[in-house]
């Protein structure tokens, strides 16, 4: 997989307080991956960019 370098944000919707917080990096045109901002190190979750926008479509809903 030829990934262009991640450009990672902190989730709008994490906490400020050392909560579970996740980091993004939805700017490469194949995958959007996941990460624990905590745990940086600790792996990262790969998604379809399809999949990906139909999980926050239905997260914004609940």
């Amino acid at each position: 997989m030829d990934l262009k370098i991640p450009q990672w944000r902190k989730s709008s919707k994490s906490g400020g307080n050392g909560g579970s917080c996740v980091e993004v990096a939805d700017n490469m045109p194949d995958v959007v991956l996941v990460r624990d901002t905590k745990d940086r190190e600790g792996g990262t979750l790969h998604f379809d960019p399809v999949a990906w926008k139909a999980f926050v479509g239905f997260a914004k809903q609940h």
